[in-house]
């Protein structure tokens, strides 16, 4: 006779020990009436091989992330305020997604491997139809940035004064350029790249401003093997005299949790100084220039779409200049770390944080059928 604590659904999760996404989630399950997940550290995974789940665990992979260990195993380098090793990463966390065997996963390995290059990335949302901004690099056709030169090329072939430069496997604005070319040769980029004398690349939590090209050629040439996308910079709508966007987290096909990052530098990064700004307001200003919020929402529901079998995505999703328009800057495979921020209200997850959200999901899909996403439709014209 099978005891009724061993039919209830099994949760496993792959991630850092004592880290904090994995102790929300966990809190999430529990909190759900189940018994807290399975831990399986991405150390183990990484050393041994992979690891097996039995066929009926719900099995979540969390960010490798904020672990020195697991971060010289992926990177290969010591130090991990360096910014150098993001595709050796890339590769190391590819094949490690591969060597997960059994369980019910509540993510994709392809979808993933997807979502961690920009460039492929980039291509599947055009592809789709989502509003994304010009990209040369986009997709495996896309144009080789070899250093510094090249990026200079496609600024000229492209008429793209202002463009952003970003690692194609990179996360957290690591390594990310806003570069702006002005009259007279005059060029500058910003960026929370430190510059060492020796050459070699730092993260830092200073967002700081170079104004030599050369400086700039130096940066860019040593992130160029590791591999580059370009994407045209969209001049962001403004809340408070403060540059706007949004993260929205879609959990199964619905947008459930929206953040709005505020800064006054192109880079809105919480961890860089960017600030929570108010969401009520952004609502405000979308529809008072005459578009409808739910529009907002579809977008980053459409660019979801694009990795279905992945539960979870944060969309970073990119206001121009006066609300009406709207592009998706990228899609994050661990954008859900919001603490303590609560459902949008009509999107099922009101009083529930974003793990709480993805537990109640993932026991409805695995319990019985989902129900069908509706499509929204846009009242706004579609970017060009």
């Amino acid at each position: 006779m099978v005891s009724p604590a061993a039919s209830l659904p099994r949760f496993a999760v792959v991630g850092n020990p004592g880290n904090r996404r994995v102790s929300l989630f966990a809190d999430a399950v529990r909190a759900a009436g189940l018994s807290g997940p399975r831990l399986v550290p991405w150390a183990d995974v990484l050393r041994e091989g992979g690891a097996d789940f039995d066929a009926d665990e719900i099995v979540r992979v969390d960010s490798p992330g904020e672990d020195p260990e697991v971060d010289r195993l992926l990177r290969g380098v010591s130090d991990p305020t360096r910014v150098e090793g993001s595709a050796r990463w890339y590769a190391g966390l590819t094949a490690a997604l591969r060597s997960l065997r059994g369980g019910v996963r509540l993510d994709d390995p392809d979808e993933l491997a997807v979502l961690f290059d920009k460039r492929r990335c980039h291509a599947v949302l055009d592809a789709a139809g989502v509003p994304v901004p010009f990209s040369p690099t986009s997709g495996l056709e896309g144009a080789a940035v070899r250093g510094w030169d090249d990026v200079r090329t496609l600024m000229r072939e492209h008429r793209m004064p202002r463009l952003f430069v970003k690692p194609a496997h990179g996360s957290s604005a690591s390594g990310v350029l806003a570069v702006e070319a002005g009259g007279g040769g005059r060029i500058r980029a910003t960026t929370s790249v430190e510059l060492a004398a020796d050459g070699r690349l730092y993260n830092s939590l200073k967002v700081r401003r170079y104004e030599r090209e050369r400086d700039i050629a130096a940066v860019v040439d040593a992130l160029a093997p590791e591999g580059l996308h370009l994407e045209r910079w969209v001049p962001k709508a403004s809340l408070q005299g403060r540059a706007a966007d949004l993260r929205v987290v879609v959990v199964a096909g619905r947008a459930t949790h929206a953040v709005v990052r505020t800064s006054r530098t192109p880079l809105t990064n919480l961890h860089l100084g960017g600030s929570r700004g108010d969401l009520e307001a952004a609502r405000e200003a979308v529809e008072a220039s005459g578009c409808r919020w739910v529009d907002v929402l579809e977008v980053c529901e459409r660019a979801a779409a694009c990795f279905p079998r992945t539960l979870c995505v944060g969309v970073d999703l990119l206001p121009a200049v006066g609300w009406r328009r709207a592009f998706v800057g990228e899609v994050n495979a661990f954008g859900d770390l919001l603490p303590r921020l609560t459902g949008l209200p009509g999107s099922g997850a009101e009083g529930r944080d974003t793990y709480a959200a993805q537990v109640a999901a993932a026991l409805l899909i695995h319990t019985r059928p989902a129900p069908p996403v509706q499509n929204r439709n846009s009242a706004c014209p579609s970017p060009t």
